[in-house]
């Protein structure tokens, strides 16, 4: 054999040449296309789509091996396999990326108009999401890419909305007030994971409810004096002998004009206050 027709075996293994060339090849012969035989049973499974703000991370890599494990068994099984891939907007959270991004590049989303501000949210989506996908292929990810989705596409937004229509008026989801996290730069509400909460040292505060009738009335401690006057009552312990002469009777709810009762709840903790 000729120098030419003889290559030495590299000492190590070389994922990088592997994958570069043989997932194109499995991708473009067609191997990972869902079974339609009406014949065989079938196996479908749904990539819980990943958020456009990043990257994968180890956790997608971990589940996603899970994924392809199941999927790739029962496509050698003889089942008809489906594992559908795709991407999810992340609505709140993409659009805190995105602002951030802008204001980098010394631009506010306050001096955009609508459209530009959605482009540019497009622009994310196509690096973002291209990002992942080309992850999702270097990690060999058996996906029916035919069948790709992103959860903004037009069509799968309107399926959005006409199941939650539909869920509301089976009275399966309803409306309803909610404390959230408002988010006073964004004008908007945040979910829970873009919240950093921090601990601080309070202050509990005593403030006198007078008695509508002039009496002395009861002391609230509260560390949030400012939520004083969204009162509608005062709580106490119906056997609490300190307060028990007050159920039913008013107080005075302090700088303003209004009036709340005190009702009775065995809720309270007696050995902490009022309620």
């Amino acid at each position: 054999m000729t120098d030419k027709e003889t290559q030495e075996l590299a000492k190590s293994f070389e994922p990088n040449e592997i994958e570069a060339r043989w997932y194109p090849a499995w991708e473009k012969s067609g191997c990972f296309k869902a079974g339609l035989d009406p014949k065989k049973p079938a196996f479908s499974i749904q990539l819980p789509p990943p958020n456009i703000t990043g990257i994968l991370h180890m956790g997608h890599a971990f589940n996603q091996t899970v994924m392809d494990t199941l999927t790739r068994y029962h496509r050698m099984a003889g089942y008809n396999t489906m594992w559908l891939p795709g991407t999810d907007h992340a609505g709140i959270a993409t659009q805190i990326v995105v602002e951030r991004k802008l204001e980098k590049e010394g631009i506010s989303r306050r001096d955009m108009k609508r459209e530009d501000f959605i482009a540019k949210i497009w622009e994310w989506q196509k690096f973002s999401g291209g990002t992942i996908l080309e992850q999702m292929r270097r990690m060999g990810d058996s996906v029916d890419w035919d069948r790709l989705y992103f959860t903004m596409n037009p069509k799968l937004s309107k399926v959005v909305i006409e199941t939650f229509v539909k869920l509301y008026e089976e009275g399966l989801i309803y409306r309803g007030k909610r404390l959230v996290n408002w988010d006073p730069k964004l004008q908007s509400a945040v979910s829970d994971l873009e919240v950093e909460s921090e601990e601080a040292d309070g202050h509990l505060w005593e403030i006198r409810y007078p008695g509508a009738d002039g009496s002395e009335g009861v002391i609230v401690a509260t560390t949030r004096p400012e939520t004083m006057f969204g009162d509608q009552a005062v709580a106490v312990h119906p056997e609490d002998e300190r307060y028990k002469s007050l159920v039913g009777k008013m107080l005075k709810l302090p700088l303003t004009d209004r009036e709340i009762p005190v009702i009775a709840d065995e809720y309270v903790d007696r050995e902490f206050g009022s309620g």
